[in-house]
């Protein structure tokens, strides 16, 4: 049977684990959050005076760019995700 000590460990190993990992996840879904309903919402007027490709900035972000962004913080997350679990030894 696994000695209490042990068992603490693994516990405080596992909550800072999900601490890093719930505490990269709102990072991400805020960057998300900012560029799909900030620059495709809220600032799309303003950012329409730019042009992308032949399109207003504002509009681009508003069709395509939330989700370009969202495809790049995936990646990103996976990246982070490996590093996490190599860091607290769960990696396969």
């Amino acid at each position: 049977m696994a000695d209490e000590s042990e068992v603490h460990e693994t516990s405080e190993a596992e909550g800072a684990y999900w601490r890093d990992n719930i505490r990269l996840l709102v990072s991400l879904m805020a960057i998300w959050f900012a560029c799909s309903f900030g620059a495709g919402i809220l600032l799309r007027d303003w950012l329409d005076q730019f042009m992308l490709g032949g399109y207003p900035l504002g509009f681009w972000f508003a069709q395509q760019g939330s989700i370009y962004i969202f495809i790049a913080l995936i990646v990103f997350y996976v990246v982070r995700m490996k590093k996490l679990e190599r860091k607290y030894d769960l990696d396969d």
